[in-house]
């Protein structure tokens, strides 16, 4: 199930790729589980997609920020198969309290799914997009628990050697919500019509349905059997989750950080007027979806550093990151220049750049991409660089370089350059770019000064209770 690690370039590449195609095209298939919630939601009115939107942004950024948390299970797994090739009892301990912790948290952000209304309230919203908004998340709430050990158990899988089944089963999941929603939504096959709170409640089985079919694949497939995954889960370890919540909170802590950024450019557009905060919105499109490419490129780095990190090769870890880099950047280079060099042609997938109509829109979103394009090269150099370090399983750091570079040098310029000049909006694409360039920066020289910083050394002295 695990080959020895590869010694050249070349074998690297291939291994990194074996295992980040299938991360990718699972994140990009997430997406469309997402997507397709907003092409029916849509179809009911302005009213309904505000209201879905505003339970879903909050939602969202919720479940994002957990999957963080359950992650820290991925390298400490994978340093336990780096260290010892059959660490059944450790995989299992790590998986457990990943568990706990995920369930734990997931409870937390129920707790605040219900606290939308006063939320939408102190921010000035529409009550009648509340009234909409707010019995939508008391169902979709629902599924903050199966989608949150769904995102555990597809991690977990990648990093034993079968990233391929995530693929399969969130392909499965866009199927599964789409159906939902035509039926739950509209009333189709003999239900009623539930209006928006159809889709919440597709989400909800979807995210369901996934979970099982992960344990499904668990307890069928022999080589992941061995690990007897759900063995004792009454079973607490609590130098294990120590380890989950040392490595998980931090990546939690980042991804707000980092979410929490592009949540207050979009307000500071919408300060400096509609028509850029839709030209923002259209040009993060693209961004977004190439962005998926070095993120699954991090990830799998993630699991090749960790391996390489328990069995204490540092030739492996230097091979993995430079394998990642090269690649999750040299990725978003050839973004970069669709940016800068086919702007329109992105367009066209979502609108018709030649009508007179939407000639401002248009000429706002080209500028916007155009900063895009640099941003794009330091998107990737941040995400593969906090992903091998993740694989050290430093955390702590990242995180505090991520608040800092993030808001200090990104929120801060963002603000200057685009309420205080006459940049405006691409004042505020300049100051995500300085975010992302400064966290990069700071990121990159981390993992080049591993070694310097202490970064390499393991503590193999770990008790292993079944």
């Amino acid at each position: 199930m695990f080959e020895p690690p590869p010694r050249t370039l070349i074998a690297e590449w291939r291994a990194t790729i074996g295992l980040a195609g299938p991360i990718v095209a699972a994140n990009v298939l997430q997406m469309a589980v997402f997507a397709l919630d907003v092409v029916f939601v849509a179809r009911l009115g302005p009213g309904a997609l505000a209201a879905s939107s505003l339970a879903v942004s909050l939602f969202g950024l919720l479940i994002w920020s957990l999957t963080g948390l359950v992650g820290a299970a991925s390298p400490l797994i994978a340093a336990e198969l780096g260290r010892r090739r059959h660490a059944v009892r450790e995989v299992r301990r790590s998986v457990r309290m990943a568990g706990w912790a995920g369930i734990g948290a997931a409870v937390l952000a129920m707790g605040i799914c219900t606290a939308l209304g006063p939320i939408l309230t102190a921010t000035g919203q529409d009550p009648a997009v509340i009234a909409q908004s707010v019995p939508f998340m008391h169902v979709l709430m629902w599924a903050a628990i199966p989608a949150v050990l769904g995102a555990l158990l597809r991690g977990t899988l990648a990093t034993l050697g079968r990233p391929g089944v995530g693929t399969a089963v969130t392909a499965l999941a866009v199927l599964l919500n789409g159906l939902g929603n035509w039926v739950l939504v509209f009333g189709h096959a003999g239900m009623p019509a539930l209006g928006l709170n159809g889709s919440a409640l597709a989400s909800v089985l979807t995210s369901t349905v996934t979970l099982l079919v992960y344990a499904l694949v668990i307890r069928s497939d022999r080589r992941l059997r061995r690990y007897r995954l759900f063995g004792r889960w009454w079973q607490g370890d609590a130098a294990r989750l120590r380890d989950v919540l040392r490595i998980g909170l931090p990546i939690m802590a980042t991804i707000l950080a980092e979410a929490g950024l592009f949540n207050a450019a979009a307000l500071l557009m919408g300060r400096i007027g509609a028509l850029p905060l839709a030209a923002h919105t259209l040009a993060l499109q693209f961004a977004a979806i190439t962005f998926q490419v070095p993120f699954g490129i991090a990830q799998a780095a993630t699991i090749r550093v960790g391996r390489a990190y328990g069995a204490q090769d540092r030739h492996g870890i230097a091979l993995a990151g430079r394998v990642a880099f090269v690649t999750g950047v040299g990725f978003m280079a050839l973004a970069a220049a669709l940016l800068l060099f086919a702007p329109r042609t992105i367009l066209r997938l979502y609108l018709d750049p030649d009508l007179p109509a939407n000639a401002g829109l248009v000429a706002l979103t080209v500028r916007y991409m155009a900063v895009a394009a640099a941003f794009q090269l330091f998107d990737g150099a941040q995400t593969v660089g906090a992903g091998l370090l993740r694989g050290l399983q430093d955390t702590r750091v990242p995180m505090a370089i991520a608040i800092v570079g993030y808001w200090l040098a990104g929120f801060g310029t963002a603000v200057w350059l685009g309420l205080h000049t006459p940049l405006a909006g691409v004042g505020v694409w300049l100051g995500l770019l300085a975010g992302l360039a400064a966290v990069a920066a700071m990121l990159i020289w981390r993992w080049h000064r591993r070694a310097a910083l202490g970064l390499l050394a393991y503590d193999k002295s770990v008790p292993t209770p079944s």
